[in-house]
């Protein structure tokens, strides 16, 4: 069974960095694209970025490309989520999900394991 713990959420001024973290357990993670996707209040939840199980290739949403990093320890069984540059619009739950597909996906159906998520507050 896969679990998924995020953590490294907090309160940042705009401008500021945050890197979330996604520690996994289960055998299958190091096989599994990883993926963090984040919902605000009201708004349906939206995918933000996924590593490949290889941690070779990368998939961002627009509204993050060079601003978000994603990245792997598969060592460590771990995901990272390096937030530069943040704004006000960046406030929301963050989680991390493992999928159950070949490749890399942005679809949210796609991922089967989620995490209960962290909080990040920008503050204008």
């Amino acid at each position: 069974q896969e679990k998924l713990v995020e953590s490294g959420g907090g309160l940042v001024q705009a401008g500021g960095s945050l890197r979330l973290s996604c520690a996994a357990s289960g055998r299958t993670f190091s096989r599994s694209c990883i993926g963090w996707f984040r919902q605000a209040p009201g708004k349906e939840r939206e995918f933000v970025a996924a590593v490949s199980w290889s941690g070779e290739n990368t998939h961002y949403a627009d509204s993050v490309k060079g601003r978000f990093t994603i990245s792997r320890d598969n060592a460590k069984n771990t995901v990272y989520l390096q937030m530069n540059s943040l704004k006000p619009e960046d406030t929301a739950i963050y989680s991390c999900a493992a999928s159950t597909v070949d490749g890399i996906t942005n679809w949210v159906y796609d991922y089967r394991y989620w995490g209960r998520g962290t909080q990040v507050t920008v503050s204008s």
